[in-house]
């Protein structure tokens, strides 16, 4: 009799689970389990509390899921690689299967060692392409990109897999619960939290289908995004959800404007993931080397704090950090604006705010966090140098101050047409409305015209040198698209979000 073990990961799922059906076709029982690793709960797993619970409500839910098929799920304490080794060497399983997914850093280095052993499976059914070999000057064996569009579409054009109608009990015991788990963080660190689990996810995909034709609509303003788009994002990096299964649904919808929006963004998340696939360098270093340690040298602790804790002086700034530490979310007008105003205007490095917000971000993956934030900074040499002014920002996107009175609150008696620079205030209105700037609110940590300036100039200087490090092949190819599809748009969506839709527009 055959045993294989299921590892789930970052597919908290039992439908549209292609490892699992995999595992029920080859073996004669399946076993499942989830590692509880250590290091993800530590400083080095960069995950807030938050996000540490809404793992537990999705490993709840994954537990309930193989329950009703007559088994369970295994919740094993340690490394994974020395878990699952036991495992197999013990006897207990013969096998090892597991859905293959573009990881970083730690999870990157597991998934290696276990795909490595005779007795494992990966599975590649997410709609990415994997290249495993490579060439002598180091580029992948098999061109990931070419016929990348039809290989995608075709993902999400198939069925989603079933399934199996029942399993046998599982031969795996846990080693820890879920509340012996739980002890190892402190309580929720953010309001207003989605819950975990593919039942909360498949309600909220749901309610997005009802309201879909107001996407376009709310999916820049930050406010509206929060309350109105789909926040589905977190489902997706945790695979309570499918990208599949959330394209079939969506395509039920009635045809628009904002079902095609959306179906886009899926695309856009799969293509994405094959870039940290092809690339898992996007965490760590700048994908055009002409930019790697670009400020690194000119690391302020203090002007790193004000972006952090919201305390910069720009407004719309400090209501989407203050947001992204509270909730957890922030949509992606408001990701891009933070990451551009920590760059070209603090001139701090990329990669220290980067780590920063994917610890807070309860949808936190890392192909879409790192890749958008060098992106964003133009650390591909090919992106245009974008530095956004928080002051328009807030006067196109929160006209009414709703966002910033709701997370800054101390500016919140100011008259809306001073809102977006309290510091050009007169005295008298700040005195009417009992708001003093440099003692209730900060004055601009630095000159935000001046900053833009010298950011283009820097950038500028250095942009022949950029062109140069594209004519690499290995360097061009990561900073390139990939194509997206003939029902795709590669262009402007009437938010000026131009080819950069990510998991947080979910």
């Amino acid at each position: 009799m055959t045993t294989i073990l299921v590892w789930h990961r970052s597919d908290l799922r039992t439908v549209d689970n292609p490892a699992l059906a995999a595992a029920h076709e080859d073996g004669d029982r399946i076993a499942s389990a989830f590692v509880v690793d250590p290091r993800y709960y530590g400083a080095d797993g960069l995950a807030c509390d938050a996000r540490l619970q809404f793992l537990q409500e999705c490993l709840a839910d994954l537990r309930d899921q193989y329950r009703d098929l007559g088994s369970d799920l295994a919740l094993l304490d340690g490394d994974p690689r020395r878990r699952l080794r036991a495992l197999l060497d013990s006897g207990a399983v013969d096998a090892v299967y597991y859905n293959r997914h573009p990881t970083a850093r730690h999870g990157r280095r597991v998934a290696e060692t276990v795909r490595s052993w005779a007795e494992t499976t990966a599975v590649a059914g997410d709609g990415l392409r994997y290249a495993d070999g490579r060439h002598d000057d180091g580029t992948a064996a098999v061109d990931t990109r070419e016929g990348w569009d039809d290989h995608c579409e075709a993902y999400f054009e198939s069925d989603p897999v079933p399934r199996p109608e029942a399993l046998s009990a599982t031969p795996v015991d846990s080693d820890v619960t879920l509340d012996a788990v739980a002890d190892r963080f402190g309580d929720p660190d953010k309001r207003d939290r989605p819950r975990g689990g593919t039942v909360a996810a498949n309600a909220r995909l749901e309610g997005f289908c009802d309201r879909i034709g107001s996407y376009p609509s709310v999916v820049s303003p930050p406010a509206a995004a929060q309350d109105r788009s789909s926040r589905l994002s977190a489902d997706l990096a945790f695979g309570t959800l499918s990208p599949r299964q959330i394209y079939r649904r969506v395509r039920q919808c009635p045809d628009g404007r904002g079902r095609s929006m959306y179906v886009s963004r899926l695309y856009w998340n799969r293509h994405y993931h094959q870039k940290l696939a092809d690339w898992p360098g996007w965490t760590d270093r700048a994908v055009n080397p002409v930019f790697r340690g670009l400020f690194r040298d000119e690391h302020d602790p203090e002007l790193d704090e004000a972006w952090q804790t919201g305390r910069t002086g720009f407004p719309m700034v400090d209501a989407a950090m203050r947001a992204l530490t509270e909730t957890g979310y922030i949509n992606f007008r408001m990701r891009a604006m933070v990451a551009a105003v920590y760059v070209y205007v603090l001139k701090q490095w990329w990669k220290r705010g980067a780590d920063f917000m994917y610890a807070h971000l309860l949808d936190a993956d890392a192909a879409i966090n790192y890749t958008q934030w060098q992106s964003q900074c133009n650390l591909t040499g090919v992106h245009p140098v974008r530095v956004y002014d928080p002051a328009k920002q807030q006067r196109e996107y929160d006209p009414d101050g709703e966002f910033v009175r709701e997370y800054v609150p101390e500016l919140a008696p100011l008259p809306d047409e001073h809102l977006a620079e309290p510091a050009q205030a007169p005295v008298h209105v700040q005195r009417e409305c009992g708001v003093d700037i440099g003692e209730d609110y900060p004055y601009p940590v630095v000159d935000y015209d001046h900053e833009a300036d010298r950011a283009r100039e820097i950038y500028a200087d250095l942009a022949d040198r950029a062109r140069e490090a594209l004519s690499d092949p290995r360097v061009r190819r990561r900073c390139s698209f990939s194509n997206r599809g003939r029902d795709r748009t590669d262009g402007d969506d009437g938010h000026g979000t131009r080819g950069q839709a990510t998991l947080s527009d979910f």
